[in-house]
């Protein structure tokens, strides 16, 4: 069961999303706006994943995603209505671990929130401490620290820096990674492998632009180093 907190501001869409997650087994609070969602946010209970909608009065759902993400590393599946690659693109880059498509079935929002908070507890490695070249990933603590200082990166761009480095040299394809990452066997978009790997590379190259960690195959996929 997670704790979810769910911004819609249709009350017919909300109450019925709301319904759906519940007869799920999760808690849920619903808010209408980015305002009152970012409240509850920071409100006692703790929140285990946000399902946050795109079209919102007030502040949208791309700026309530950053604002969340610039204070918290707490999961979050944007929806939106359409399908529009600038809507998609836009709000994984704004820091969406996830997206969803309205109308969304029961059982695939189901499976997205459970596969989002499995995010958030990686399976914990007998390994301690491992460096690649002043990058040390402890996957017992999972941590991640780079020349000595700590970097925050959220779950599912843990997991996925985790993942590939697991297998130094061994080259994914996106589809792998999104069931490896995303436990996506349906509905799969590579977008969100691109902009994953887009926000971890921001976070642990030295310059984004000419990766030596996180690497590009092209024409394949993604692989790490070699260093």
């Amino acid at each position: 069961m997670a704790h979810v907190l769910l911004v819609e501001d249709d009350v017919s869409i909300r109450d019925s999303m709301e319904l759906v997650l519940r007869r799920h087994g999760h808690e849920v609070a619903a808010a209408g706006t980015g305002e009152e969602g970012l409240d509850l946010l920071r409100g006692p209970g703790g929140i285990d994943v946000v399902v946050l909608d795109l079209m919102l009065p007030g502040i949208d759902g791309f700026e309530v995603c950053r604002r969340i993400r610039a204070a918290a590393q707490t999961p979050i599946i944007m929806l939106t209505s359409r399908g529009d690659d600038s809507d998609i693109v836009t709000g994984l880059e704004a820091g969406a671990d996830d997206y969803v498509v309205k109308p969304v079935t029961a059982r695939v929002l189901d499976a997205r929130v459970r596969a989002a908070v499995r995010r958030v507890e990686p399976t914990p490695r007998p390994s301690s401490a491992e460096e690649y070249d002043g990058l040390v990933l402890d996957r017992a603590g999972l941590s991640v620290a780079k020349r000595g200082e700590p970097i925050a990166i959220p779950p599912t761009e843990l997991r996925l820096l985790l993942e590939l480095s697991a297998s130094p040299g061994q080259v994914f394809s996106r589809e792998q990674l999104l069931q490896l990452v995303w436990e996506h066997d349906y509905f799969a978009d590579s977008r969100l492998v691109d902009a994953a790997v887009g926000r971890l590379r921001a976070k642990i190259e030295d310059v984004a632009s000419r990766p030596r960690y996180i690497q590009t195959v092209r024409g394949f996929g993604y692989r790490f180093g070699p260093l």
